[in-house]
């Protein structure tokens, strides 16, 4: 070999490793003299995860976006200004003098995205940004590592390992997830996955505010409404928090190397893939709405929708109730008016009790009233006692269940669950129940079983 071809051979040898220096980013850190330009990447130190510029589908538009960096296709789990794209690639993130990471474009004064927080002068010079391995990008002191902002706190439409939703009441901060708009725009879409603020928390699938899907309260173990939870449980550790001031619920795999993407999708469903390393794409784990008594309301109030109930309408009323419309109910087979009282009969002081329905997701908590500690007897007793209401159950299952939660009204949103439902006490009078105190009665699918 001559030395002019060995001298084109190192010169392109050269070429190449400064095209890849330029393009990859061995730092998992952004500083005040170290900044991220489009076509840089960060990557965390376990190399799980990237943050740098990219495009969605087929737009043109740049993001700062964090992605899996072990995973082929890439999938994009947060988005920093998803509704303030730049239109070209001369996006720059880095730390300003105040100490905020910011995103400029074409060398502009004003960010078009910012952390947005206050500082001191005398800290401003000692913050970084941090990739961490759980796809965490924090704001921090260097040197005392007080975390000043992250990106957990402002989840875009995923939930992966260890990132919560909810709300802190006192400190006036909540933890959504949000679809995007389409494939090719992560602008704030449609849909919008959280655990509701009222009575007891539930974990909701909102479409323009309007409830599509509900996951049910917390009841010590698992979320009724989530499929196959139970199940889930052998692979998944979830942490649920519940007091006065924080509800929180997040979750890691038992097993490390189990590469989970948990998203509201813009086509309106709620769900969980794990990463198949051997076809290189993700598979479906489970995902919600699956069937017609997923979608919030199918049977009405105080109407139960059995989604295996093929040859009959999924609709029965609960026991002591009637369709409001029957036309609707028995002709058009549409069960959205619900349920009401039956004609002539009374509820308060007339001998009435409580008809047991097994293998439920219990109706909408958002009014009902939850006491803990409470014993089933003294939940029936205090209903009872109590002509608004409607109906109870027991709020905690485990350790053979305590605490009570009743209900004052009307019934919405419940359905037979196969494997991991729950009792519902439900309010009816004399005639429903029956004239023997010895007989319990309990409604299965339209069928009254008498032991």
């Amino acid at each position: 070999m001559n030395e002019t071809h060995k001298h084109k051979i190192c010169m392109l040898s050269s070429l190449v490793l400064l095209f890849t220096f330029k393009f990859c980013s061995c730092s998992d850190t952004i500083s005040a003299d170290k900044t991220i330009r489009d076509g840089e990447l960060l990557v965390s130190k376990g190399k799980t995860f990237a943050l740098g510029f990219f495009s969605p589908g087929k737009s043109k538009s740049r993001y700062v976006g964090i992605w899996f960096n072990n995973v082929q296709e890439q999938t994009v789990v947060w988005v920093a200004n998803r509704d303030t794209p730049i239109n070209d690639t001369s996006g720059v993130l880095s730390i300003n003098p105040d100490g905020n990471l910011v995103l400029h474009h074409n060398y502009t004064t004003s960010p078009i995205w910012s952390t947005s927080v206050s500082l001191t002068q005398s800290n401003s010079t000692n913050v970084i940004a941090q990739l961490s391995d759980l796809a965490n990008l924090v704001l921090i002191l260097n040197d005392t590592k007080t975390v000043l902002w992250q990106s957990f706190d402002h989840p875009t439409d995923t939930m992966i390992s260890y990132l919560r939703i909810g709300f802190d009441r006192r400190a006036n901060q909540s933890w959504i997830l949000q679809s995007w708009k389409t494939d090719d725009d992560p602008g704030t879409g449609s849909y919008t996955l959280e655990l509701s603020s009222t009575g007891k928390p539930q974990l909701f699938l909102y479409h323009q505010n309007l409830p599509l899907w509900r996951g049910g309260s917390w009841n010590g173990e698992i979320f009724m409404g989530v499929p196959n939870m139970k199940r889930d449980l052998l692979t998944f550790n979830v942490s649920f928090t519940e007091d006065d001031n924080l509800v929180a619920l997040s979750f890691n795999p038992l097993d490390k190397s189990l590469i989970t993407w948990v998203v509201v999708q813009q086509s309106g469903f709620f769900n969980v893939f794990t990463w198949d390393n051997q076809k290189n794409q993700w598979n479906r784990y489970w995902s919600v709405p699956i069937n017609q008594c997923d979608n919030y309301g199918t049977c009405g109030s105080n109407g139960n929708c059995d989604p295996l109930n093929f040859e009959e309408f999924r609709c029965t009323c609960l026991p002591g109730f009637e369709p409001k419309s029957p036309h609707d109910w028995y002709d058009n087979r549409d069960g959205s008016e619900g349920c009401v009282r039956k004609k002539g009969v009374s509820v308060c002081g007339n001998g009435e009790g409580f008809v047991k329905l097994e293998g439920l997701k219990l109706p909408d908590t958002s009014e009902a009233t939850a006491k803990e500690g409470w014993s089933l007897n003294q939940c029936e007793e205090d209903c009872l006692r109590n002509c608004s209401c409607t109906a109870y159950a027991v709020l905690d299952v485990r350790n053979g269940g305590s605490g009570c939660l009743a209900w004052h009204g009307n019934l919405i949103d419940i359905q037979k669950l196969s494997d991991q439902g729950q009792d519902l006490f439900v309010r009816v009078d004399a005639e429903e129940l029956g004239t023997s105190s010895q007989c319990l009665f309990v409604y299965e699918f339209n069928t009254i079983h008498i032991f």
